[in-house]
């Protein structure tokens, strides 16, 4: 640890804690409790080994190996460890752990990562944040037991009060005594119905009033001493190089230090030229007075319009097969209704409210950063490699993000090394110094490592009832896992899991699925984004799913009821759904010239079973609004549901934001978007009344931070459906299909 310092005032006040309560919790492939026994916590506190520490003052310390990137983690773990050990919850902080993968791996990643994705927070904290409650509960009562000459089982703890008679004890009384007890070999956990926290109480979230009150820190806060700010003007299409530069305006500039060549790292990124200056809109300065000319020899010319060509050729053959179930020859052989469709969704960018920026400093034969970090172990080995240290020579602090969307996970650590290799440039002509790398939102909007380009090619036999007899889909879709080090753990028999996850898996009993799968080739970077495979796979079979029930002459909700018999959770938020729309109900009619749809829509992603109503009103001129979104959800135990239902609220704007608007494309190689005026998130006035309904559940629980998203697109192209009879086949919703009636 340098001697530079930038810490929140939690952790200010941690400094300040005297001997106490520290475990630790080792996650990976079993649970594994040590006690550290008693230390002061002093600086090297900052270290953190354990999940959870009472200091003297009585308050608890929850050590999160999860980001807080507005998802509710910190709020979610801190529940489970507060529900076990009976504390006051206005007394439980929570902290961002250090990279440490031996004591902080995620569990869902089977250990060998440190990282927040995939929506397994709660997954991969439920028993052993659970644990390290109930283990330090029952080390302050065996405290407790032995100063006050008491059984055990005579104490009670409620609130951060241990009791027992005439005695009582906050926590931080007897922190000290209850570290030298010896850690209990097995302890009890709560039954469901002894819940006093979990599922039952809309408690406040601990990453709110630091937020509301400024106090919470973020990269963008972070301010050393020396420290540099830079920004690099990239090549404009993927694959350029730098050609020449002329940074002599640049550095006349008040202000602005250096200007640096920032080599490039193919296929990671792009390199440019950086402008190091004291502050960040000193160097954006310093970046537009740069005169610089690009190499675009080797880069990518890609054009949307292209792009879209190929794909549908390549849907109308053979690819890969992922899946191949039933007697798919025979099914497609004479069936009394062939139905067909294509559906295409476009490259979507990230388009978190704070772009990508890191701080890194080298010094000592040490790294350290700070970010928002997400990828803790990729990011931290990638660190370790380019400047040729040990991995525990990498110190990352963790502060909170502003989104991510799974952005901030790149298993390339791209925008991590880019800041690397431009620390080291300025360390090669004299600046000793860290360096905070801010990308622009015109940069992060540029900057690749878009939610795939999909197209779906789909069909479906029917038999002379309107059985479904035999399903067919093809997925052309580029890999995100090729070529990184999660390729051996997503790639299966050949295919890329994300390419067909959520089609593979349909749930519905059906005579025959086959899955096959397209993976073109391109220098466009792309990476998961919020729901990763589900977002495209959840529209084409949904909405396709529909297509096939109109052509059978059955109700959409009833036609999936009947093939979901196999699956009662999916059917059991199909079923909730229904219920809370009023599916059996007619719609109130819109005013004159106003057409009104409801559409349905049901999916699992990540453990997480999501059905969906949508309600439309179109305009004469096939402009339309969303009026209302009912969601069903079944995550398993509802560990808060305020949470869950802000996260399914959440899910559906940011889903929404693609049905009406969201596309990357590309035009000779160079993205078209560049902000939020023509990237556009959607609009307060365009978010529809969003209903929440949460279905019981005994089961563990699973993730809500992606699944509320896939589930909306087609929910709202099969109320547009019902509203207009057109098929909307592409997304964003062309508006001029629904004022002509074609079909996209």
């Amino acid at each position: 640890m340098s001697d530079i310092e930038s810490v929140s005032s939690g952790r200010r006040d941690f400094l300040k804690i005297g001997a106490g309560l520290a475990l630790a919790i080792q996650i990976g492939p079993s649970l594994a409790i040590a006690a550290e026994g008693s230390k002061p916590a002093m600086a090297s506190a900052f270290q953190p080994n354990a999940f959870l520490r009472i200091g003297s003052d009585g308050i608890v310390h929850v050590i999160s190996p999860y980001l807080e990137m507005g998802q509710g983690t910190f709020t979610g773990i801190a529940t489970l460890v507060a529900e076990e050990l009976d504390a006051d919850w206005s007394k439980v902080v929570v902290e961002g752990a250090p990279a440490d993968v031996k004591r902080y791996g995620n569990p869902a990643f089977g250990g060998a990562i440190q990282g927040t994705g995939g929506s397994t927070a709660m997954a991969g904290s439920w028993d052993g944040m659970r644990q390290a409650g109930a283990t330090a509960r029952a080390m302050l009562v065996a405290a407790a037991a032995e100063q006050w000459k008491v059984p055990a089982s005579d104490i009670s703890v409620s609130n951060g009060v241990v009791s027992a008679g005439s005695h009582s004890a906050g926590f931080g009384e007897l922190a000290e005594a209850a570290s030298k007890q010896s850690v209990p070999s097995k302890v009890a956990l709560k039954k469901p119905e002894q819940y006093t926290l979990i599922g039952k109480q809309k408690l406040p979230r601990k990453d709110s009033p630091a937020k509301c009150d400024g106090s919470a820190q973020y990269t963008q806060d972070i301010q050393l001493p020396g420290m540099l700010t830079a920004v690099i003007a990239h090549p404009p299409r993927f694959g350029g190089v730098l050609k020449s530069v002329d940074g002599n305006a640049a550095k006349k500039i008040p202000g602005v230090v250096a200007v640096l060549e920032v080599a490039p790292m193919p296929g990671v990124f792009r390199g440019g030229v950086a402008v190091l200056a004291k502050d960040t809109w000193t160097a954006i300065l310093g970046r537009q007075a740069l005169v610089v000319e690009w190499d675009d020899s080797g880069a990518d010319h890609s054009d949307s319009a292209t792009m879209h060509e190929e794909y549908r050729k390549l849907g109308s053959t053979p690819g890969k097969v992922a899946v191949d179930n039933g007697d798919h020859d025979k099914a497609f052989s004479n069936p009394a209704k062939l139905v067909s469709a294509v559906y295409e969704v476009p490259f979507l960018a990230h388009a978190a409210m704070e772009p990508l920026n890191c701080v890194i400093h080298a010094h000592d034969g040490q790294v350290e950063m700070w970010n928002g970090e997400q990828f803790h172990t990729p990011d931290q080995g990638a660190l370790a490699k380019l400047f040729g240290v040990e991995m525990d020579k990498v110190s990352i602090h963790q502060v909170y993000a502003g989104g991510s969307f799974g952005r901030r996970a790149n298993p390339k650590a791209d925008y991590v090394l880019e800041c690397a290799t431009l620390v080291k440039a300025a360390m090669a002509v004299g600046y000793q110094t860290p360096i905070k790398l801010v990308w622009t939102r015109e940069d992060d909007t540029q900057g690749g490592y878009y939610r795939p380009k999909a197209l779906h090619d789909a069909q479906a036999a029917l038999d002379a009832d309107g059985n479904i007899v035999g399903w067919r889909e093809r997925v052309v879709a580029q890999s995100i896992a090729r070529g990184t080090a999660m390729e051996a753990m997503m790639i299966q028999d050949g295919i890329d899991s994300t390419v067909v996850e959520g089609v593979e898996d349909l749930p519905y009993d059906i005579g025959s699925l086959r899955v096959e799968a397209h993976e073109p080739k391109s220098q466009i970077p792309v990476q998961w984004w919020r729901s990763v495979g589900h977002t495209h796979t959840s529209f084409a079979t949904e909405a396709f799913f529909d297509e096939v029930a109109h052509a059978a002459g059955k109700d959409p909700y009833q036609f999936r009821r009947s093939l979901l018999t196999k699956s009662p959770r999916h059917l059991g938020v199909l079923n909730a759904v229904a219920e809370a729309a009023g599916w059996d109900k007619p719609m109130i009619k819109g005013k004159d010239g106003v057409r009104r749809g409801r559409g349905i829509a049901v999916h699992k992603s990540f453990g997480t079973y999501v059905a969906q109503v949508a309600e439309v009103s179109v305009n004469a001129d096939g402009s339309f609004k969303v009026d209302r979104v009912v969601c069903a959800v079944d995550c398993g135990t509802a560990i808060n549901p305020d949470v869950i239902r802000a996260q399914m609220e959440g899910g559906i704007g940011y889903g929404l934001s693609v049905v009406l608007h969201g596309a990357i494309t590309l035009k000779d190689g160079v993205v078209a978007q560049s902000n939020f005026h023509d990237y556009k998130p959607l609009r307060m006035n365009e978010m529809p009344a969003v209903d929440v309904h949460i279905v019981a559940s005994s089961e563990k629980p699973t993730g809500v931070g992606e699944p509320g998203t896939a589930v909306v697109a087609p929910a709202v192209v099969n109320a547009l459906f019902a509203a207009t009879g057109t098929r909307v086949r592409q997304l964003p919703v062309d508006t001029t299909v629904l004022r002509s009636g074609s079909t996209t």
